[in-house]
């Protein structure tokens, strides 16, 4: 059997989303081998972990078992570790202190560190991403800039290589990172090989929109383009205007694309949506209300306040007290159970 052309660490941190897990390692595995048969010829990879046979739990609760820990690795022959993130940016930013270790060793051997969804927390709180652009999901945009605002970031891109830093924002393309680093060792051909067997219609280039964005020609692909940029700018001093203005389309045109939606206007819809994640970051973070009216672009928390009360019945404070469900399938911050 020949040598593998490229090897991989795949790293999957507590609460990991599955998706791109399973995306990133089935891609991998239809280029491995000229037929079906998933024998590591062409590519190889191991599960890595903490400890022998660590049993890691995804976010939605299916158990994987590494395979190797760093002690039991031959460093030179992988060219990349793959950093699955959990599903809460926080949570997966407090695991520095007991990866840190592990990310500062394959660095020292030369490995190209990739961070996908919020796996771009940890390496930042591990320190392993000064100088380096970073590729973020929109929902985790605006926790990561308040977080850490020397890394520059973009929300445009799928993912990003910058040199040994590499970045994806999650979900399906995943499967298009795998693609990329695949072809710049195995070729294009080996590549692209297994995305008709995955039903994948064609590797989508680093700045490519999803498709779910644009709904279609007129009305619909303006609402759906408002929308995206409303996620994508939660938290910035983007007024109605300006972003109509992104949009093509005047304010009042805008209005009346949401009000037929919805019931209401663009403004409103907007509103609605910075309370959401509110409520959603005040059930998923330690964060106080100061810190998270940054992320949602009102900084005046008393405003904040009311109108998170006018909208949940309960103020911010209360919400999170009787909403928090237990913690489960967690390490605490400091790596104890």
């Amino acid at each position: 059997m020949p040598s593998p052309d490229v090897g991989f660490l795949l790293l999957p941190l507590p609460g990991f989303a599955l998706l791109p897990f399973g995306g990133f390692l089935d891609k991998l595995r239809f280029s491995a081998d000229d037929e079906d048969h998933s024998r590591q010829r062409y590519c190889r990879w191991r599960i890595l972990g903490l400890a022998p046979e660590e049993r890691v739990t995804a976010s939605c609760g299916v158990e994987v078992c590494t395979q190797a820990t760093a002690r039991e690795l031959d460093w030179s022959r992988y060219q990349y570790l793959v950093i699955f993130g959990g599903r809460e940016a926080g949570q997966t930013r407090h695991l520095a202190p007991r990866y840190r270790a592990l990310l500062r060793l394959a660095r020292a051997h030369g490995l190209s560190l990739a961070s996908i969804d919020n796996a771009c927390f940890l390496l930042a709180e591990a320190g392993l991403l000064a100088g380096h652009r970073v590729a973020v999901h929109w929902r985790h945009a605006r926790e990561f800039a308040t977080a850490f605002p020397q890394l520059p970031m973009t929300t445009e891109q799928l993912y990003l290589l910058d040199g040994k830093r590499i970045s994806c924002a999650g979900g399906s393309a995943a499967i298009e990172l795998a693609t990329e680093l695949l072809a710049r060792h195995c070729g294009r051909e080996r590549a692209l090989k297994g995305l008709a067997d995955m039903l994948v219609d064609e590797a989508r280039t680093p700045g490519q929109r999803p498709r779910s964005l644009d709904a279609g020609p007129g009305a619909g692909r303006h609402l759906s383009r408002a929308l995206a940029l409303m996620r994508q700018y939660l938290g910035a001093a983007m007024t109605v205007e300006e972003l109509a203005e992104r949009v093509g389309v005047g304010r009042r045109q805008l209005d009346r694309l949401f009000q037929a939606r919805f019931g209401h206007p663009a403004r409103a819809h907007w509103q609605e949506l910075r309370l959401q994640h509110l409520a959603w970051r005040l059930l998923h973070s330690h964060h106080d209300l100061a810190r998270l009216a940054e992320e949602v672009g009102i900084r005046d928390t008393g405003y904040l306040g009311k109108l998170f009360k006018r909208r949940f019945g309960l103020t911010p404070a209360r919400y999170r007290r009787q909403k928090t469900p237990p913690a489960r399938g967690y390490p605490a911050p400091d790596g104890s159970s």
